[in-house]
């Protein structure tokens, strides 16, 4: 009995010292409400190029930094982007575009990583391939996002990138502007500056 008893003890201690040890290096953030961070939709027109930003965006991410202060690894990250909170500098066209992305019934727009892999790290950036669900206007795709991050001399950690995307994927109508004579392109593209910090 009392050998079966130490052999648990045993194996109880080997999974939680082997628990610990993947633990170990893995920070949780948070997207800080910073002026640095930035989420911008540009797209084009038959007139002119437009583009639609904000600030204000939520979020959280789990990293594992290595022992040479270097990201090691994405465990996990997501944002919520609420649409109405982009902005052009046109009322007509945030009006517009507010009315294609179906705001009275969808607010945000969501990404959830569903995985990530390290594709190379070097001092200054670490560049990580994601995959996730982006939910634009109620539709979820999966989707292959780079990012590339670097740790700051603070423990934050900043990460950028970008995703084109079609509105037509999301059963987003592109909005129309003078009677149809302008008409915007189904082709868009979302840029991102974000700045996670340490909890």
């Amino acid at each position: 009995m009392k050998t079966n008893l130490k052999l648990k003890m045993l194996l109880i201690i080997i999974i939680f010292s082997g628990l610990n040890q993947t633990l170990l290096g893995q920070s949780n953030f948070r997207i800080d409400s910073s002026k640095d961070n930035k989420m911008k939709i540009s797209g084009t027109s038959t007139f002119h190029d437009w583009t639609m930003q904000t600030a204000t965006f939520s979020g959280k991410a789990t990293f594992k930094i290595n022992t040479e202060n270097q990201i090691s690894k994405l465990v996990g990250m997501e944002f919520s982007l609420p649409v109405l909170t982009l902005k052009s500098g046109q009322k007509k066209l945030d009006k517009n575009t507010y009315k294609a992305l179906k705001t009275d019934q969808f607010k945000n727009i969501v990404y959830k990583q569903v995985s990530a892999e390290v594709m190379s790290s070097n001092d200054s950036k670490t560049h990580i391939k994601t995959a996730g669900k982006l939910t634009i206007a109620g539709v979820t795709k999966d989707v292959i996002i780079d990012l590339y991050c670097f740790e700051n001399k603070n423990g934050n950690v900043s990460c950028n990138g970008n995703y084109k995307i079609n509105m037509s994927d999301y059963n987003v109508i592109p909005p129309t502007f003078m009677g149809g004579i302008m008409k915007t392109g189904d082709a868009i593209t979302l840029e991102f500056s974000i700045l996670f910090e340490k909890i």
